[in-house]
């Protein structure tokens, strides 16, 4: 009977170390006998769409313990949530939340559907903090010429004039990597100016 972890991150800035320290401190153990994890995947991605977690049902069976940090690490969508937690739990793997416990069917169920909800409304929150952030941007730029933040541009700061790129890499015959350092511009940044993108 393996004792098992996932964990998942929304970015690739993101770590997974503070959710695998605080479980294996809470269980006083030094390691799990094996580790899944989802990196820079968001939780609206149902979990049987994320790789990590799809190698973990391929890999855990019956009598199995999974250990993860919080629910909405399992995902934000409160009918994914809860539809992976009976699968776990209908195959008789044992599924520990941080803060909660042991959860198993019925009253367990029924707190999860409870946090699954508030996961699955805060995926909502977010959205519309994000639409929200993007208009008040957007009407700034227009009328100051920067955004609320201060930036000169919506999206990707802009590092350089890419005519100016593009022109001195043909004028100069220029590898993409010759121009990057030229410019003190990453590769992909040379890659899409050159390519027109912006």
């Amino acid at each position: 009977m393996a004792i098992i972890s996932y964990y998942r991150v929304s970015t690739l800035d993101q770590s997974i170390d503070t959710q695998r320290a605080t479980l294996l401190n809470s269980l006083n153990i030094a390691q799990f006998d094996k580790e899944f994890f989802d990196e820079g995947i968001s939780g609206s991605v149902p979990a049987l769409l994320r790789p990590g977690f799809l190698a973990l049902t391929k890999y855990i069976r019956e009598g199995d313990t999974l250990y993860i940090y919080a629910v909405d690490r399992l995902g934000r969508d409160a009918l994914d949530i809860q539809s992976t937690i009976r699968a776990l739990l209908n195959k008789n793997i044992m599924l520990h939340i941080h803060g909660l416990g042991m959860v198993g069917k019925g009253v367990g169920e029924l707190i999860i559907a409870v946090l699954a909800q508030v996961a699955d409304m805060e995926k909502q929150r977010i959205a519309e903090r994000t639409m929200h952030g993007r208009l008040l941007a957007k009407k700034s730029l227009a009328e100051t010429g920067r955004t609320h933040r201060g930036k000169l541009s919506l999206g990707r700061p802009i590092k350089a004039d890419s005519n100016e790129v593009l022109n001195w890499r043909n004028t100069n015959k220029a590898s993409l990597s010759q121009t990057a350092l030229h410019f003190n511009l990453s590769l992909s940044t040379v890659k899409r100016y050159c390519s027109g993108e912006k």
